[in-house]
């Protein structure tokens, strides 16, 4: 070796070995940092949150579920969404207001799949507060009357309803917003790795405990699947991302022979008859996700197809059934998610 290779090496010894140093402390730091995990019940379902963080955040998380829960659920008597389904003198906060300008957004994006007023035929059918029961003609065409994402609408002061039977539900945009609202609280804090899960709409960032992508299950649909949902279709690789599914294999019942499931398509004011049996929706935001994957168990599989080509932030995962099997159709985009 020359003499000038000789000094070059010398002289490059000291940066490698900081180098090395730099990046084993990294990694200690990294790993010193424990994963914090908490759980409870909010919005009628269970939460779980697991984050990297060297406290317990969990009064904070509380604090902030709570304030979505005041806003939107209906489970809460005095939540603003209950008071405007009560014909109360109420102001919508931001938080209703964001998830009201978002569902109206979807609902026009979806030609009306997606409605948060449709609550009234919900219950109808037997799967809101009512059960089993099926409704006649005559009484879908009264309810359908007063239900529609048109016949409500914001004039900046007050919710204004074209007709004060008109209901508000956002049960079905809530939880990822909730989700949304936790995730943005872990992320102001700076922590870089997370998952927030609420009644299984998820939000992923960065690495698990393990050091590994988050990885998500998705369901096999089945009317007899085990109540722990373990039976799996497939898992995916969801890091940096929302994910949400809406299926109706779980919430059915069979009268006179027949099956009805608890998608209730708001224009013809009955449960859909499709094929899709599950619908998987990944995106940038939970609340998103969460509506949208409601919306194509409503449309089917061909008129969801069109929905996400113009909307190429959106990744889908259908379950359909073609012939009596199961059959699975995703977007091209999540192919690399998905674990063989």
């Amino acid at each position: 070796m020359d003499e000038r290779r000789k000094k070059r090496l010398i002289w490059q010894l000291p940066f490698l070995t900081l180098l090395i140093v730099g990046t084993v402390l990294i990694i200690r730091q990294q790993q010193s940092v424990p994963y914090q995990h908490c759980e409870g019940t909010v919005f009628g379902t269970v939460y779980s949150i697991t984050y990297e963080y060297d406290s317990d955040l969990q009064p904070e998380i509380v604090e902030r579920l709570d304030e979505v829960d005041d806003a939107l659920s209906m489970f809460n008597g005095q939540s603003i969404i209950s008071l405007i389904n009560t014909n109360q003198d109420v102001a919508p906060n931001k938080m209703f207001l964001d998830v009201f300008n978002l569902a109206q957004q979807i609902s026009k994006d979806t030609d009306g799949a997606f409605d948060i007023t449709v609550a009234p035929l919900v219950n109808a059918w037997g799967f809101g507060f009512n059960h089993g029961q099926v409704p006649d003609a005559k009484e879908v065409d009264s309810l359908r009357a007063f239900v529609g994402y048109q016949k409500v609408s914001y004039n900046g002061l007050r919710i204004v309803k074209q007709d004060p039977r008109t209901m508000l539900d956002c049960s079905a945009i809530a939880k990822g917003y909730g989700v949304d609202i936790v995730a943005r609280l872990l992320a102001d804090k700076g922590i870089e790795n997370y998952m927030v899960e609420i009644g299984g709409e998820v939000e992923t960032r960065g690495i698990s405990p393990k050091r590994v992508p988050w990885k998500i299950g998705v369901t096999k649909p089945s009317d007899d699947a085990p109540a722990d949902g373990n039976e799996l279709q497939t898992v995916l690789n969801v890091t940096n991302k929302a994910m949400a599914t809406s299926g109706n294999y779980r919430n059915f019942y069979y009268k006179d022979g027949r099956k009805y499931a608890h998608t209730i398509d708001p224009k013809t004011g009955a449960p859909v008859q499709h094929s899709i049996l599950s619908a998987t929706v990944l995106a940038d935001s939970c609340a998103r996700a969460d509506a949208y994957a409601t919306a194509f168990m409503v449309l089917g599989l061909e008129e969801s197809m069109k929905v996400l080509k113009r909307n190429p932030d959106l990744m889908a995962y259908f379950i359909y059934d073609k012939n009596g099997k199961n059959e699975v159709w995703y977007s091209p985009s999540l192919k690399a998610q998905i674990q063989q």
